[in-house]
């Protein structure tokens, strides 16, 4: 993953903008408010499949990067493996930098 979405992400952390969690990643889902949904690389097979079903009946993105929880943590400054995108600017800008890896 680039530096570029790492920092993106840091960036809509601070304006508020991720969920923290499955829980909290389902519930904004589920409220319409997730634009995008982000694993870590370590979140176990099971999550990643439950999240992807809950993102599905959305049509939402599901992106499992290759950076474990830690790495993801620091960037976003709150211990997580799985979060949700809530900003439709953000998703895009993360999702365009994804296709210039």
């Amino acid at each position: 993953m680039s530096q570029k979405i790492l920092t993106l992400l840091g960036f809509a952390s601070k304006a508020g903008r991720l969920s923290f969690g499955m829980n909290a990643a389902v519930s904004a889902i589920n409220s319409r408010k997730a634009k995008l949904i982000i694993c870590a690389a370590d979140v176990s097979k099971k999550s990643q499949k439950e999240i992807t079903y809950f993102a599905d009946k959305h049509n939402l993105p599901v992106k499992v990067i290759s950076e474990d929880k830690s790495v993801l943590s620091s960037a976003v400054g709150k211990s997580c493996g799985m979060l949700s995108v809530n900003d439709q600017g953000f998703a895009q800008s993360i999702l365009s930098q994804e296709d210039t890896i």
